[in-house]
């Protein structure tokens, strides 16, 4: 079979509304946390997630930002996603990302105090589905 294409990917994407989001903490140690995909998002190499600016996850990416992403799909597929993660709290930029499912977390929305976004740009991403396994090429 061949290669799987960032559009081959996207599509499994949609419909996985959870993945691990694994940071490096400060003594070194792997920590990963359970994020929301936002499901039927159109990914195109970047993954955006929504947190507090006091959270494990923001302190973690203000020291390292290498991070990966795991994702398990329908069908026994897993991707691999690692990549680099920025902060930020530019309201334009949050505000494109945005969905109404986000108000159960974020009282108030994007006014909530402290919401913050990660913004993974992905550096490789890899995929296993029972005997294939392949790199999408970015």
């Amino acid at each position: 079979m061949a290669d799987k294409t960032l559009k081959d990917v996207s599509k499994i994407m949609k419909d996985i509304d959870i993945c691990m989001l694994s940071t490096t903490t400060a003594h070194g140690a792997l920590a990963s946390r359970p994020m929301s995909n936002n499901g039927e998002v159109e990914y195109d190499g970047n993954s955006y997630f929504f947190t507090w600016e006091g959270s494990r996850a923001s302190k973690d990416i203000e020291k390292n930002n290498h991070v990966n992403l795991g994702f398990q799909g329908k069908n026994d597929i897993y991707i691999s996603v690692s990549g680099k993660a920025e902060l930020s709290t530019e309201r334009k930029e949050m505000e494109d990302h945005w969905l109404p499912e986000l108000d159960q977390w974020f009282e108030k929305g994007l006014d909530t105090p402290g919401v913050v976004m990660i913004k993974v740009k992905a550096d490789r991403i890899k995929y296993w589905q029972k005997e294939e396994e392949g790199e999408v090429k970015l």
